[in-house]
């Protein structure tokens, strides 16, 4: 579980995150939305212990920034962090040995490159890669050390259609698995089919919560255009 509660973040004078709080449940998949500005992007730097604020966040009971909770918390970041001078292997052993992953993981992590066609550029350094294949990295070591809560920031950009497939039905096995899933996203039709539950975030607050039960036939861009435009003109 991710719990995000009273979270405040300021940038000297400027509220960018105006106390939100939101709760991504085990088995569910939560799409985070919101237009340019909205303070999206802060929220999720902060989930994942990138910034200092106000609040607090916890993953799975334990407090965001601690060692525990980064020991079972995937983050695929919007822009990939990968080092420039390593290879895709030497990013899946490093991973592998900070979080002391058990025996077996090096077929697991065959296996992931191998889902996203990536296997064959192994021995490839980062600074080879095309940005769709660094992404492809991130998500792999993401996904290697058996998250129990991931973040995916912006993960379809870049992706091919069959990784973006690929993707799509990772969502659906890590629900299977109990595995909590924020995803925060401005491609909204690529994720139409496996959302759970919605956040919509404009000027800093979250200004609608929905499951997909509630919406009343309405597709979730229909509701983001609705949320946002009415928090505009107002």
């Amino acid at each position: 579980m991710i719990k995000v509660e009273h979270l405040v973040k300021k940038y000297d004078k400027v509220v960018a995150v105006n106390d939100i709080s939101f709760t991504v449940h085990p088995g569910e998949v939560t799409v985070l939305l919101g237009p340019n500005g909205a303070g999206k992007s802060t929220a999720i730097k902060s989930i994942a212990g990138l910034l200092n604020y106000e609040g607090e966040i916890t993953i799975c009971g334990m407090p965001n920034k601690s060692v525990e909770a980064k020991r079972v918390f995937g983050y695929v970041p919007e822009i990939p962090a990968l080092f420039e001078l390593m290879t895709i292997w030497d990013h899946v052993q490093f991973i592998a040995k900070a979080y002391r992953l058990e025996d077996g993981w090096q077929q697991e992590a065959e296996q992931l490159l191998r889902r996203f066609e990536i296997l064959d550029k192994k021995d490839s350094l980062s600074r080879e890669l095309s940005k769709g294949m660094l992404q492809k990295v991130s998500i792999v070591l993401a996904l290697l050390i058996r998250p129990k809560a991931v973040l995916f920031d912006e993960p379809l950009i870049g992706l091919d259609p069959k990784a973006i497939s690929e993707m799509l039905a990772v969502f659906g096995e890590l629900r299977q698995k109990e595995v909590s899933i924020l995803i925060s996203t401005h491609i909204i039709d690529t994720i139409e089919d496996v959302w759970d539950r919605a956040y919509i975030m404009n000027k800093g607050s979250i200004v609608y919560e929905t499951t997909r039960e509630g919406t009343n036939g309405k597709d979730l861009k229909e509701l983001f255009f609705e949320m946002t435009d009415a928090e505009v003109s107002q």
